[in-house]
């Protein structure tokens, strides 16, 4: 095939230069000049196929698969599941797996929700990554969450009853509309909302398996999803399994990874052959062979001042990799959103329970040591963090519209 590469400038790997036909540098979240120079370039040279495998360029893709009239995700699919308040009110209006939600409430409006649902969560109508997520845990918690909020211009967001049971996530992949469930992934986030740890395959009963498929194919075929791969996460409550997002791309924390160790099939790769002859995935998903799971490591808030660890973990018996994403100097945060986790740990093993055993005892070897940092008083001070400084360094913004909107 013949690859045309758009990207940020700020993004761009000269590494893929050898591999494209085409390379186009433009802020791709500005719609009207990625509107323009996908169809500049269609003319020239018509395309079969866009593919995107990170969350920032889903609606764009689907806006310039509609655009250029071409087949793969449609703007509508990508929107609705881009859009965590456009799913679920499409979820609620068809009765698959009701979740109560409200979008953008008053302060007053947040404390009656509450009172009337329960525990609650709140996050941005559109992100990733667990960024702007809070719990509330009782109507106490509603002023503290809601001044967190406006200090950290959270913007459009809602608010959902808290989904209590076994977090999970389906991994699947679809060709003309039909959905072949892959793998279902077991997620571990210690009562937060950061993703902690994943193993695959899960540890549930055949039943379970069957609601988690049921629940997956009748969301993908409300939101009219027909190629690629879909990563949908999912709570199984005590009233059945309610789905808490999905995305029209492969999952990320490595979980592609842990699903080609499993079943063998590499669903971004997968998604490429959807240009070429015959089935992605025929010939290469097999059965499950044995378990796979990562367990990512975090560290104190601070100055990293040693790492230690990583030899004795790397010599584990069933461990796969030991990634370490900071060095002596590197400042941890503390742990808002996936970004600000500090490395990770795959292994694998025969079954689930003795892939999580191994991967939190690895994980237990690697040392990260930090010392608290003194913040300067006065006007060096370190402002606040808020969502569009937080998302300031990799170039992106959840609305590409409201991008295209305020750029002169």
């Amino acid at each position: 095939m013949d690859v045309v590469y758009m990207q940020k400038p700020s993004q761009f790997d000269p590494a893929l230069v050898p591999h494209c036909e085409q390379l186009v540098l433009v802020d791709y979240q500005h719609v009207p000049s990625a509107d323009a120079l996908a169809a500049a370039l269609h003319r020239i040279a018509p395309i079969t196929r866009i593919v995107t495998q990170t969350e920032a360029a889903q609606l764009v893709a689907g806006h310039l698969t509609d655009a250029l009239g071409i087949a793969g995700t449609s703007e509508r699919c990508a929107r609705l599941l881009h859009d965590k308040s456009a799913m679920r009110a499409l979820l609620n209006e068809r009765g698959i797996g009701t979740v109560p939600y409200a979008v953008n409430p008053t302060q007053a409006g947040l404390r009656e929700f509450v009172i009337s649902h329960g525990a609650a969560i709140v996050k941005p109508t559109k992100g990733s990554g667990s960024l702007g997520v809070r719990r509330i845990e009782s109507v106490e918690d509603v002023d503290d969450v809601w001044v967190w909020s406006q200090q950290f211009e959270l913007g459009e967001f809602q608010v959902e009853k808290l989904l209590t049971g076994p977090e999970l996530s389906v991994e699947s992949f679809s060709e003309s509309g039909r959905h072949t469930i892959i793998a279902v992934t077991a997620k571990d986030t210690e009562g937060g909302t950061v993703e902690l740890g994943h193993v695959i395959p899960a540890p549930l009963s055949e039943e379970q398996l069957d609601q988690m498929r049921e629940l997956t194919v009748r969301l993908l075929d409300a939101v009219g999803l027909e190629d690629g791969p879909a990563h949908t996460e999912i709570i199984l409550t005590a009233e059945g399994p309610r789905v808490v997002e999905s995305h029209t791309r492969r999952g990320g924390d490595r979980i592609n990874d842990l699903v080609k160790m499993v079943y063998g099939v590499d669903m971004e790769e997968a998604a490429y052959r959807l240009v070429g002859q015959g089935a992605p995935l025929d010939g290469h998903l097999h059965p499950a062979r044995g378990a796979a799971a990562i367990r990512f490591l975090t560290a104190a808030p601070g100055a990293v001042t040693a790492v230690t660890g990583l030899d004795a973990a790397r010599a584990v018996d069933g461990v796969v990799e030991v990634s370490v994403g900071v060095d002596v100097g590197s400042v941890v945060p503390e742990l808002r959103w996936s970004d600000d986790r500090c490395g990770h740990v795959i292994v694998r093993a025969d079954d689930a329970e003795a892939a999580v055993r191994l991967a939190r005892e690895v994980a237990a070897r690697v040392e990260i040591i930090t010392e608290p940092v003194t913040d300067c008083p006065g006007p060096d001070a370190a402002a606040p963090d808020t969502l569009s400084s937080i998302l300031r360094p990799y170039d992106e913004v959840f609305d590409p519209y409201q991008v295209s909107m305020t750029t002169p």
